[in-house]
């Protein structure tokens, strides 16, 4: 195994860090501070590593996810739907509302498969009720409801074969993985890729490498764990911080690793799951890079429509 280095890129305090995104064509990376605009702070950062220059942009509402877009700009998994936004002008243009339970849920986790379609599941804001769908934007803009039943999302990417989508209910301590259908968009076959219901800590961002391996960021534990095809555990890299929240590769050649983190310790959750700290570790809501593992990552997909 080879050896690696894990460093603090940016003390950015984010509330509820998520999201990495890797432009490989600019060379930039962006992520989220999904509740940000929560506590005053903003909700959309962007870094360039080559110079450490970084850049935000202040949301009024929640934003669960983001992909970049092949036209330009972004689309947005936001508190109430799906969004476009605009990186010049700030400007956030509403694609279509999905059901939000009175305002209890929003969506949260997203990311594009390899046809440009964008995937985004919605989280009980409590973390209690499986009251929660996973949706898929098309390309034509029309969104469709694939699943439902869920507490929380987190953790949708798919295998370099586009065979196998994989998500995570942070709740309800599972991953699944499903039979993908790329020309069609479509899931089947449901079932539990790891239980994690006697492992530390909660399923939380994932993405897959170029050779076929799930990593996931396991939220409360500070654990980046890889996870072979069969759900077994291949390696585990303990993080700085104990609240870690999502994975991406990045670099030239694809072969960093970054990692988000979350700084809050009050939320409206039922649990008490985060109760444990009174104020956040330090470098808590910090972004993290993981350099010297000798493991490639894909091409992030954009949004095609």
């Amino acid at each position: 195994m080879s050896s690696f280095s894990i460093e603090c890129v940016l003390q950015c305090d984010n509330h509820l860090g998520e999201g990495p995104v890797w432009d490989s064509a600019q060379g930039l990376l962006y992520w989220l501070d999904c509740t940000g605009n929560r506590v005053g702070k903003p909700t959309i950062w962007r870094l360039n590593p080559r110079t450490g220059q970084t850049h935000n942009w202040s949301i009024n509402q929640e934003i669960g996810a983001m992909a970049l877009r092949t036209q330009g700009g972004a689309v947005l998994a936001a508190s109430d739907g799906f969004y476009t936004f605009d990186f010049d002008s700030g400007a956030m243009d509403v694609i279509a509302k999905v059901d939000t339970h009175g305002g209890r849920a929003r969506l949260n986790d997203g990311k594009c498969d390899r046809r440009g379609r964008f995937f985004a599941g919605g989280m009980d804001d409590k973390e209690e009720l499986g009251i929660c769908g996973l949706w898929r934007l098309d390309t034509d803009l029309s969104v469709t409801q694939v699943d439902n039943g869920i507490i929380c999302s987190n953790g949708p990417c798919w295998s370099p074969d586009d065979k196998t989508f994989y998500f995570a209910d942070t709740f309800q301590k599972e991953m699944w993985a499903y039979d993908y259908d790329l020309a069609t968009g479509q899931l089947a076959n449901r079932r539990v890729f790891r239980d994690l219901r006697h492992d530390a800590g909660f399923a939380d961002g994932s993405t897959v490498d170029a050779e076929g391996y799930v990593w996931n960021a396991r939220v409360i534990a500070g654990e980046l764990v890889r996870y072979a095809p069969d759900g077994t555990v291949d390696r585990v890299i303990g993080m700085p911080v104990r609240n870690i929240t999502s994975v991406m590769f990045g670099g030239d050649a694809l072969d960093e690793i970054y990692v988000t983190s979350m700084a809050r310790v009050s939320h409206p959750a039922a649990h008490e799951h985060f109760a444990v700290e009174v104020k956040p570790q330090f470098a808590a809501g910090a972004l993290f890079r993981i350099t010297g593992l000798g493991i490639k990552g894909l091409l992030e997909p954009q949004f095609a429509g």
